[in-house]
């Protein structure tokens, strides 16, 4: 083979991942699988689109290698191929928040009240939440929350919290988080709390931004 040949073989495998993730959907599929492996009928269900079309993006996603699957009885349960993936997908997004203005702006609407945000970084947030100064909460389905999770962080699924109030000491500060920063399950959640008279805030990052920031997470 030519030395221009190689070259070329090179760029052109590489590219195989710039095309499987070249689709709005499919990086959605990534955010999402980033939570934990699901199936196609949760992914079609969790999109909004078709089981059909979900598959397609699926296929797309496993030739690239980026998604793999696993068996269990009739149902076919998808994952991402390793922590690289979903690390991938953060660094994406923020490239694109970097360099493209409309994004920042669209993303800069999601935030437009500083005061909802939590101040400190991922670690002082740890050491706060370890000493009860503070009360982290994860908004996202209670699976997810098993497959991984902020440390000392608690599972109080968006729709199971206004009945599950009580466990929240009044007077305490809550912290929030969900998938990442386009989750806006989060929002919900404060504008809850807020209502109900708790000091909430909530963190942008979710368990795909703390895995890549080198931060640990647990799961049950």
């Amino acid at each position: 083979m030519k030395r221009h040949e190689l070259k070329d073989l090179l760029y052109e495998q590489v590219s195989r991942i710039g095309k499987a993730v070249s689709s709005p959907k499919r990086l959605e599929i990534l955010e999402v699988l980033g939570q934990g492996e699901k199936t196609v009928e949760a992914l079609s269900a969790e999109l909004g689109i078709d089981i059909k079309l979900t598959s397609a993006h699926l296929k797309t996603l496993r030739e690239a290698r980026l998604v793999e699957t696993t068996r269990a009885g009739k149902y076919i349960h998808y994952r991402l191929s390793g922590p690289d993936v979903a690390n991938l997908w953060v660094r994406l997004r923020e490239v694109a928040e970097e360099h493209l203005v409309e994004l920042r702006l669209a993303v800069e609407q999601m935030v437009a009240q500083p005061e909802k945000l939590a101040s400190m970084d991922g670690a002082s947030l740890m050491e706060r939440a370890k000493r009860g100064e503070v009360i982290v909460i994860d908004v996202r389905p209670q699976a997810e929350f098993q497959a991984a999770h902020l440390p000392f962080a608690r599972s109080m699924p968006l729709s199971e919290l206004e009945k599950r109030l009580a466990e929240l000491p009044p007077g305490s500060e809550i912290v929030a988080y969900c998938r990442g920063p386009f989750c806006m399950l989060s929002d919900d959640a404060l504008q809850l709390l807020r209502a109900k008279g708790y000091k909430a805030h909530k963190i942008l990052g979710g368990v795909c931004e703390w895995q890549a920031a080198g931060l640990p997470l647990e799961s049950t």
